[in-house]
Parts: C-alpha cells; structure tokens; sequence
C-alpha cells in the first residue's frame, strides 16, 4: 500500500472511498462538515435518524450519487472527545482498512483522526494512520495457492492546511518505516518452526545488516561454545538444527549503547520436560521476542537514530532426543554462575542469562529482553499486557510510557528477594524453576542475576499471539514489541 499526503479538500478529491470521522454525539464539522454538506447532509440525517453516532469502531457507508467526484463516503467513529488518544487513533484507521477490503476499494482518500479537536499533533496523527493501515492490510500468504493480499493500494491522506504537509509526510514516513518492520517480525513469528530455524533467523539478520548497514555478528555452535555459553548450547543439544547466537549494532561504534536482547525459541517441545498436546501449540511463537529484536533493529536503522543500539538474539529449538539436557543437569553459563535443571521445559531463562552476561561487555546504558517466558504472566494478565520486571525505575517508567504511546501496554510486576528465595539450589548457584507460585516473578528473578546495569524483563507470553482479529491486529503473529522497543529508542535519543 503506497500511502501518500496531498493537499486540498477531500470532498473534491476522487477516489474510490472517502473516509471522514466523528466523534461521539457530536454533529459534522471541518472535512466531515465540508462532505456532509457536499452530498446533501447524508450524515447528519443518519446522526438524526439514529443510524450512527460516532462511537469508537462505528463505521456508516453512505453513496455519493455523484454529488462529489468520489462514489462513495465511509464515516469512522472515534469514540468520545474526552477519551481521544494515539491508540483510538489507530484503531479508527484500522476499522476504516477493514471496511475498505470488504468494499474491495483500490484506492482511497482520508484526512487524519482527531487533528481536528486539538487532540494530537499532525505528525502523531499522520504516524499513527500509517502504521494502523499498514498493519490492518497485513496478510501472511507464504503459504497459500492463493494470494489473499488487500485490495487497497493507494491511500491519500488530504491535509487542507498547506503549512501542516510537513508535519504529516514526516508522520507517514516513520508509521511506514515502523510498520514495516513489524511486519518482519509478524512474518518471522508467523513461519513454522521447521522453517525459521535458528539459521534462518541468522540469515535474516544478516541480510537486514546488508539492506538497512547494520553491524552483524552470527556465532554457530562451535563459536558458542567456545565463547562459554553452556547454557544457550545446552538447550539446542538436542535439536539437528543447531543454535546461534547473533549480534545486531547500529549507530556510533563507541558509547554506552541501548541493548534488546530477545529470546529465539524457534520451537518449544519443552525438550525431555515434554508439553502436552495441547500446550506445545503454537510453539513456533516462542520466539516472538526474537523476532521483535530484528524488527526493531530495522526501524531503528530505516529511521536514522543517531544513538548506538544493539539487538542480541540467543537463538536454539527445544527439542527431546539422546542428546537433549535433562533435569538434574548442572549448567554453568557465561557469567560462570551455575543452574540447575528442574524442568527443561523453563529453557528460555537460559538462553536469556547467557545473553544479558552478553550484553555487559558493551557496558549499556541499559538493557530491555523480551520473552514469552511464562504460562504465570498470561494467567496474571490474560492476553491484555506484558510483565514489566525491572531493576531500574527510571528505565521502567519509560518503559510504561512508551507502552501508552504505543498501546502496548505493560503491567509492572515485582522482583522482591523473596522470588529469588525460591530458586535456591541445594547443589548449584541457582536452579531454573520455583515451581507454580509467582512462577512470572521467580523466573525474572533468575534473569536478574546476570543483569549487572540498568536492566528491565518484558513476559510478552500472553501478548505476542492474537487469537482473534482486531482493528490493526489480524490473527495470528502480533509483532509485539517491535513499536514499543522502537518508540523506547527514539525517547532514549531525543532525552539524552
């Protein structure tokens, strides 16, 4: 979808839909104003009438009868006036997307969403349009005989005010830039597992270095190995498709960077600790944290930020075999620290302690994993918000802004000593399971051994696979974390 910003009134524009907004109980005013009265006040009777009132979600199709150049006018509610925000936003140009494919529209004309009122600011607007038209027509066909792709290649967002143009180009370029690269990352999670292997997350790393001038690194086994990393090596021991661990840097080559490290389970068995039938489902999501690392590595890079940043990927299939770790098996990890094995199926910790140790020698600023890491987070907070854990608070309050300005939204969850309490071993420094209780909080607490800086944990388990379709979300790989990592970046370079 080619998305562009042009000047002049939308009501003499000529398309195959346009799309105007309202908000709740409120009459047509400005470009709604302009259409109404345009085909002959079709809206306002509609308000009158009872047909519509511009709730958050609400769509009205109505016919132009060649009043104006354009067939046909689709009115998107926006809720309440005093509940506007980015999210809302977002959500009215994902509704308007999908109205748009059931229409079968090639082409359309929109003005942004709750300029108007004074709510944002154009380039919010402009951005949030982009990225939720974008993400609404996203389809994964790779594995179809039939393309299934939207409809709409063109969409015009019709600005009257010569002096904002700047603004809005600037907010489409960044929502284009940032949807894309959630795209990736909904594309990655969205691959099987026997096709996203480990490997296939290193050859996307590296062609993303070569397309966006990314520094990359990639280590196989051998150089796993050889680096210490016993406990990323241990979980992939029993799989043919062998780990890797790979290393993502944009920016200056000096300086304290800002560090993503994601967690690449590119498919969950639970290895020897093997998952039910219906537990091991979906298990080529388990490296959705992964996949938000190179997404937002490509963002970061496609919008020029000048801080370094660095994206880590501990990449490794779970699998049972002659060969896979066992319980009761004593790792010792890069930081030297040891952990006993009390369930292989608690493995994305491990791949985790080695790469925050990882992340030291770049002495950061401050380090942000993601991981669907645990069933307790999705029981603690259902498929709404991510766990926050954090030993850093002001890195966690910027954290939970990016999330409001995002929407994706984050749940702060504690990390008091007493988690730590159960994970004591009896034989080693630490063992990768406390059992049930707090088991969100008990596994955080093991990541938070191998995080000497600023450092903060996000349980994207419940959140980074939707169930069901959604105004800018289809089913499937939520990309989740990509927007928000990407928006924590470009606070961090705006800030300091």
């Amino acid at each position: 979808m080619n998305i562009t910003v042009q000047q002049g009134e939308i009501q003499k524009k000529a398309a195959d839909v346009l799309v105007v907004n309202l908000f709740d109980g409120t009459r047509p005013s400005g470009a709604s104003g302009a259409v109404d009265k345009a085909i002959g006040g079709q809206i306002a009777a509609a308000i009158d009438l009872g047909d519509f009132r511009g709730k958050s979600g609400e769509t009205l199709l109505l016919y132009t009868q060649g009043r104006v150049p354009s067939p046909r006018v689709l009115v998107i509610g926006l809720g309440q006036a005093k509940d506007f925000d980015l999210e809302k936003a977002r959500t009215a140009a994902g509704t308007a997307i999908s109205a748009l494919a059931h229409l079968g529209a090639k082409n359309a004309a929109t003005i942004l969403h709750g300029t108007g009122a004074g709510k944002l600011a154009v380039a919010a607007a402009a951005q949030a349009v982009a990225e939720a038209s974008l993400l609404a027509a996203y389809r994964f066909d790779g594995y179809r005989a039939h393309d299934r792709s939207h409809p709409l290649k063109k969409l015009s967002v019709i600005e009257i005010d010569r002096g904002k143009l700047k603004e809005a180009r600037q907010g489409i370029q960044r929502g284009n830039s940032i949807a894309e690269a959630t795209c990736l990352a909904r594309d990655l999670v969205n691959h099987p597992g026997g096709d996203a292997t480990p490997a296939y997350l290193a050859r996307t790393a590296r062609r993303l270095a070569k397309s966006q001038g990314l520094r990359c690194q990639v280590l196989d086994e051998k150089g796993i190995k050889r680096l210490g990393m016993h406990a990323l090596l241990a979980v992939g021991q029993g799989s043919a498709n062998k780990p890797r661990f790979i290393a993502l840097e944009h920016g200056p080559k000096s300086g304290a960077p800002l560090v993503f490290v994601g967690k690449g389970i590119t498919f969950d068995s639970g290895g020897l600790s093997l998952k039910s039938v219906e537990g091991i489902r979906n298990m080529k999501t388990d490296m959705s944290g992964a996949a938000a690392v190179l997404g937002a590595m490509q963002a970061v890079a496609a919008l020029g930020l000048k801080r370094r940043i660095v994206g880590l990927v501990a990449a490794a299939e779970n699998m049972p075999s002659s060969t896979a770790f066992r319980p009761d098996d004593v790792l010792k990890t890069l930081a030297g620290k040891t952990i006993e094995i009390i369930s292989t199926d608690a493995e994305g910790r491990l791949v985790l302690a080695d790469a925050l140790s990882y992340a030291s020698r770049y002495k950061p600023a401050a380090v942000v994993d993601l991981a669907t890491l645990t069933g307790a987070c999705v029981t603690a907070l259902g498929h709404h918000a991510s766990g926050l854990f954090a030993n850093d608070d002001r890195l966690a309050t910027r954290l939970l802004n990016a999330g409001e300005i995002t929407g994706e939204r984050l749940w702060r969850l504690p990390l008091w000593p007493e988690y730590r309490q159960q994970i004591n071993s009896e034989i080693a420094d630490m063992k990768n399971s406390g059992g049930r209780p707090a088991g969100a909080s008990t596994a955080a607490a093991l990541l938070a051994e191998f995080a000497d800086y600023p450092w903060a944990h996000l349980d994207i388990a419940g959140t980074a696979w939707s169930q069901n379709n959604k105004p800018y979300v289809p089913q499937g790989g939520v990309g989740l974390g990509v927007r928000l990592l990407t928006q924590l970046a470009l606070d961090w370079s705006d800030k300091q």
